[in-house]
């Protein structure tokens, strides 16, 4: 059973013993949470001007904003103040930045009505993290940026923490898809060639539970939580951020999430970064999960 725990005060140990069986956590806004997503609605703001975010898809045509978003998203994923907002976070929410790596915050969009679902703003598909080379201890963080409702969110599909589905992702190597697929993103506009692992057996979307928090409200749960994108039904796009993090004790223990269908290859353990002074995990350790 999949346990929701509001503003819990606890031990970021125990946080991620519950993380690992299937819980989910969601907190109220920080002082860094709302600064990271201050940033991401300043940015977008910037880029879509004299346009609202959140509406400036039924005024541009999609090839427009595909090229808008290409050059929006890595221009938040380098920012120097998403990194400093990602250590404040952690220190904020208990975690200890010897030991905590993460890896850099990502700008999400989903757009409404079908406009654009493909490359830069894929609509993800049910999925578990772990189908994409991600290790059994890694935990995603996940925040709006502009205010999100239950038919523009993402929705977790509990029923498969305990059951297995077949699926693709012994075919998906990490190595491989960023030396040939990660970078062409925008250049899928009307379909999505590139290969991803999907479910290769119907899935049972319901139950199904959808987080609904305040702009800055942060929701962390298990990479290896069957989850996908809810298609958006409003009027407005969303736009978020999230970032994952793993526990470099927990990473040489390979301590995590029970694996009960994630078969692919190579390892994202060379992504993150030591929270304390943004150093990449060992090469030992990345070596580890290869």
């Amino acid at each position: 059973m999949t346990t929701l725990y509001f503003d819990a005060s606890m031990s970021d140990d125990k946080r991620r013993e519950l993380l690992y069986q299937g819980d989910l956590f969601v907190y109220s806004s920080l002082p860094s949470s709302r600064a990271l997503c201050q940033l991401g609605q300043e940015m977008a703001e910037e880029a879509f001007a004299p346009l609202e975010p959140e509406v400036a898809q039924y005024e541009m045509p999609v090839e427009d904003y595909a090229r808008l978003l290409s050059a929006l998203k890595p221009k938040f994923i380098h920012h120097p103040k998403s990194k400093q907002l990602i250590q404040q976070m952690l220190a904020e929410f208990g975690c200890d930045l010897e030991k905590t790596h993460f890896d850099v915050p990502r700008m999400r969009t989903s757009t409404s009505q079908g406009y654009l679902t493909t490359g830069i703003a894929y609509a993800f598909h049910p999925h578990r993290d772990t189908w994409y080379s991600a290790p059994m201890c890694q935990l995603n963080w996940w925040l709006p940026i502009f205010p999100v409702e239950s038919d523009n969110s993402m929705a977790f599909h509990p029923y498969y923490w305990n059951h297995a589905l077949r699926n693709g992702s012994a075919e998906y190597n990490y190595q491989e898809w960023v030396a040939t697929s990660r970078f062409n993103a925008a250049q899928n506009i009307k379909t999505d060639t590139r290969k991803q692992p999907h479910p290769e057996e119907p899935v049972e979307l319901d139950p199904q539970i959808r987080v609904i928090t305040p702009v800055g409200g942060v929701l962390i749960f298990s990479a290896a939580h069957l989850h996908s994108s809810v298609p958006n039904t409003t009027d407005k796009t969303r736009f978020s951020i999230d970032f994952r993090t793993v526990h470099i004790d927990d990473s040489f223990a390979k301590i995590g999430a029970p694996n009960l269908d994630s078969h692919c290859t190579g390892t994202t353990m060379g992504d993150y970064l030591r929270g304390s002074d943004l150093t990449h995990v060992a090469e030992e350790m990345v070596n580890m999960y290869l």
